[in-house]
Order: C-alpha cells, then sequence, then structure tokens
C-alpha cells in the first residue's frame, strides 16, 4: 500500500500532472462560462418574447375593450381561452371575483398590484382537471375597476432550463473525469520515460559512459532532450577517452626528454671539469626544458580551446591579410629548406575569431609540410607548397576555405582522423622531432572558429583543409 502511495504521490508531483490539472481547470472554466453565458442569454431571450407577446396581447385585448367593453372583451377571452396553446387569461372584478378566463384562481393582492409578475397558479384543464403551474403574468387594471391579467406559462421553459442545469453539471462532471484520466495516463507515460532516463543516467554515472538515453522516435520534446543529451554523452565520452590517452601518452613521451634532461644533470655533475663543458651541459638541459616548456604551453592552448575559455581573443578580421602574413613569414624559411611556397589568397575573408590563433594554425601545419615533405637529395626541382586561402558558397551560407598542400609522403586514410589526437604519432615519424600535438592543436583551433580541419589525399601527399564559416 505504502508503495502504492508513493508511485501515486510521485505521479502527482510530475510536471505532466499538474499541467494537465491546469489545462483540464481552464477548459472547464472556459466550459462553464460559455455554457453559463449561452444558457442565461437564451433564457433572456425567451422571457424578452414572451414579455413581448403578453405586451401585445394586452394591446389587443384593450383595443378590443375600447370598441365593445365588457361584454366584447368578456367574447374575446374566452375565445381565445379555448384555443390549444392558449395563454394565461382572467378578468375579475375588483374583488377579486372571476369574470372570465382559463385561470382558476389567483390572489386578490397579486390582482392589486400592476405590472409583470411570476406567479404560481391553477390552470383549468378539460382532461386532467386543475394543476399548478409556474407562469410569467402582467396585471392590468381596467376602467371601472375590473382587473385583467394576462400571461404565458413558463413550466415548459423551467422544466427546459432544469434539464440544460442537469446536463450542464453533468457536462463538468464528466470533463474532470476524463481530463483528469487523461491527465494520469500522459503523467504515467512521462514519467515511465523519465524514469528510464534517469536509470539510464545513474549507470552513465556509476561508470558505464557508453550509455545512452532511449529515444522514442514520436520526435517530441523528450526525444529531442535525449539526443541533444546523447550528443553531449557522447562529447564526454569523447573528452575522457582522450583524457586517458593523453595521460598515458604523457606517460610514455614525456619520459624520454625527462630521462634525458636528467641524464645530461648528471653527466655535468660526474664528467663536467671545465667552464665549456659545464656551459654544455646547462645549454643541453636548458634546450630540453624548453621542448617540455612548448608541449605544456600547448596541451594548456588545446584544453583551452577545447573548454571554450578563448572569447577573449574572438574579434572579426580579414582572415586574407592573417593568410598573406604567414606566407610572407614562411616564404624565407621554405626558400631556405630548398621548397617554394605559392599562396594564392582571395581577398575580403571575413571571419569571426582570433588572427593569432589562425596564424598559429597556418604555422602548425607548414612546419609539417616543411617536416615531412623536404625533396630528397638526388630531386632535381622540389614540387612547391601551395597555399590556397579562398570563400566558397553553399546553401548554409559562404564559408572560408583555407587549404595547405605538399608533395610528402601523406597520410594513409585510415589514420586521418586519429592524428588529430594529442601525442599521435604515426611510425614513420618516431624518428622526427616533434611530440604529435601540432595537428590537434589545429584541429581545436578550427573547432573555436565553428570549422573543422580535414586532411585529405593529394595523389602525391597530403592536402589539409581549414573549413570555416564565414562571418556575417
Amino acid at each position: 500500500m505504502s508503495g502504492f502511495l508513493d508511485s501515486f504521490g510521485k505521479l502527482l508531483r510530475t510536471t505532466a500532472f499538474k499541467l494537465s490539472a491546469f489545462y483540464l481547470v481552464i477548459f472547464a472554466v472556459t466550459i462553464f462560462l460559455t455554457l453559463g453565458y449561452v444558457t442565461w442569454n437564451a433564457q433572456r431571450l425567451v422571457n424578452q418574447q414572451m414579455v413581448s407577446t403578453i405586451e401585445a396581447e394586452i394591446t389587443g385585448l384593450a383595443e378590443q375593450f375600447e370598441r365593445g367593453g365588457m361584454r366584447q372583451l368578456v367574447r374575446s377571452i374566452n375565445r381565445r381561452s379555448r384555443s390549444p396553446s392558449a395563454s394565461l387569461y382572467l378578468i375579475t372584478t375588483r374583488a377579486g371575483n372571476p369574470i372570465a378566463g382559463n385561470v382558476e384562481s389567483v390572489s386578490a393582492s397579486l390582482l392589486g398590484q400592476p405590472g409583470e409578475h411570476r406567479i404560481s397558479y391553477e390552470r383549468v384543464s378539460g382532461e386532467e382537471g386543475v394543476q399548478v403551474h409556474r407562469a410569467l403574468v402582467r396585471v392590468y387594471h381596467l376602467p371601472g375597476g375590473n382587473r385583467l391579467l394576462v400571461g404565458r406559462d413558463i413550466e415548459e421553459n423551467e422544466r427546459m432550463r432544469d434539464v440544460v442545469h442537469r446536463a450542464f453539471v453533468w457536462s463538468l462532471l464528466w470533463v474532470f473525469l476524463f481530463g483528469g484520466v487523461g491527465g494520469w495516463i500522459v503523467a504515467k507515460r512521462m514519467l515511465g520515460r523519465v524514469e528510464a532516463m534517469t536509470l539510464t543516467t545513474r549507470s552513465i554515472m556509476a561508470g558505464d559512459l557508453g550509455g545512452r538515453l532511449a529515444i522514442a522516435g514520436s520526435g517530441d520534446e523528450l526525444d529531442r532532450l535525449a539526443d541533444s543529451l546523447n550528443t553531449m554523452l557522447g562529447r564526454i565520452e569523447e573528452l575522457m577517452a582522450g583524457m586517458r590517452q593523453v595521460s598515458d601518452n604523457i606517460a610514455h613521451d614525456l619520459k624520454t626528454p625527462l630521462t634525458r634532461l636528467r641524464n645530461h644533470a648528471d653527466d655535468a655533475l660526474r664528467e663536467a671539469r671545465t667552464p665549456d663543458e659545464l656551459r654544455a651541459a646547462l645549454e643541453a638541459a636548458i634546450e630540453e626544458s624548453d621542448n617540455l616548456i612548448r608541449v605544456f604551453n600547448a596541451l594548456l592552448m588545446i584544453a583551452r580551446l577545447e573548454a571554450g575559455n578563448a572569447e577573449d581573443l574572438v574579434r572579426d578580421f580579414d582572415a586574407a591579410d592573417t593568410v598573406t602574413d604567414v606566407a610572407e613569414l614562411y616564404d624565407a624559411v621554405v626558400e631556405e629548406a630548398g621548397m617554394k611556397l605559392e599562396a594564392r589568397i582571395a581577398s575580403g575573408l571575413q571571419l569571426r575569431g582570433s588572427p593569432e590563433l589562425l596564424a598559429q594554425a597556418l604555422s602548425n601545419l607548414i612546419d609539417n609540410a616543411l617536416k615531412y615533405a623536404m625533396p630528397e637529395a638526388d630531386a632535381d626541382v622540389a614540387e612547391p607548397i601551395r597555399l590556397v586561402a579562398d570563400r566558397i558558397g553553399n546553401p548554409d551560407g559562404d564559408r572560408i576555405r583555407i587549404s595547405l598542400s605538399d608533395h610528402g609522403p601523406g597520410i594513409p586514410e585510415e589514420d586521418r582522423e586519429r592524428v588529430l589526437g594529442r601525442f599521435v604519432r604515426l611510425e614513420d615519424s618516431r624518428n622526427r622531432p616533434g611530440f604529435g600535438l601540432g595537428l590537434s592543436l589545429v584541429a581545436a583551433i578550427a573547432r573555436l572558429h565553428g570549422g573543422t580541419l580535414r586532411l585529405e589525399d593529394g595523389t602525391p601527399g597530403l592536402v589539409a583543409v581549414l573549413d570555416l564559416p564565414a562571418a556575417a
């Protein structure tokens, strides 16, 4: 019993049930006001018609009285009283004694008050005898002191009003009954889906990061919420996996430079005898320290970008100027390496982001091209590195495409997504300097600008493409 009460109490506390109850009350009030207004207006119209009919009857009888006196008036009332749908007629003396009409008896005090009244009266019926009815009447005093009463029976109208009132009450009861049941069903269904989400989230909090919220497929707000949460959970799982991978890679890849740093210091202590030897040992230690500092700076920058904490660097700028500056800066460096940098940059490439970070991304891409696309010693002519920046229109809005292509060994298709992770280095690049953070930093910068980094086949070589949304 307590379990049922707990479940029922939980059901009553759901937002779905509260909203259903709220709309049920609003709907019931609307029905009450609408039916009440219709009933009141219909009754008012019927009363106006009755009053108009009574006034017309009195006017006609007054004309009969003026033309033929009391005798003509009595004949006219007797004739009208015999009609099946006759109105109520009564002529009495000043004392209240009946002279003619189809009303059995009316109190003398009522007949002494001219005007409109609602009364109970006894009506003479040929088959059923004397019956008590309700009526709307008007009393009129004739010259000479006689009283004239003309009215309309409202018994049928009052019965109809009672029927409408009962129907009105039953309608409200049925509305509350079916509305309550409907609200209970909706809340029960909603509560079931929310409970399923709760169980899934608890399992995720317990460590099952692969769990996902169920989607019913109806496309309702809960499905949209579950889809958004699943996307968020996927991103969290990806970040957690990346964190574990980064931890492993830091422990693995930074062990070597730290060991070298320690060995240089140990060698200096054990073997250095002259100031020049000590200076060389210190310079080697400083170089290793600088490498470690660059690694940690890159890691901090990637973490900052992925956390979205670089808003202070964001502004509107012309990417064409930034790409041109980077191309001019690296032109001499590329030429010194025996290669050539060809730049084709369109004008008016408006971006919303950070020109400094974009320049850092392009610098990393050019450094990679110089590192891996270096021409062979016996090559006659080195293939150029091509830097292209242009605006591309599509149905979703203009985008800016910045690509850097080289003629190096490239990256196998199955490894192109993997190399965007931190500390990821392919086997054939293990003997080259670096820590595998360059492309990861470029990808983080692209995400900060709302774009993506794609690695494509250059046949031969590699094409790195920055696809960024243009500023409005």
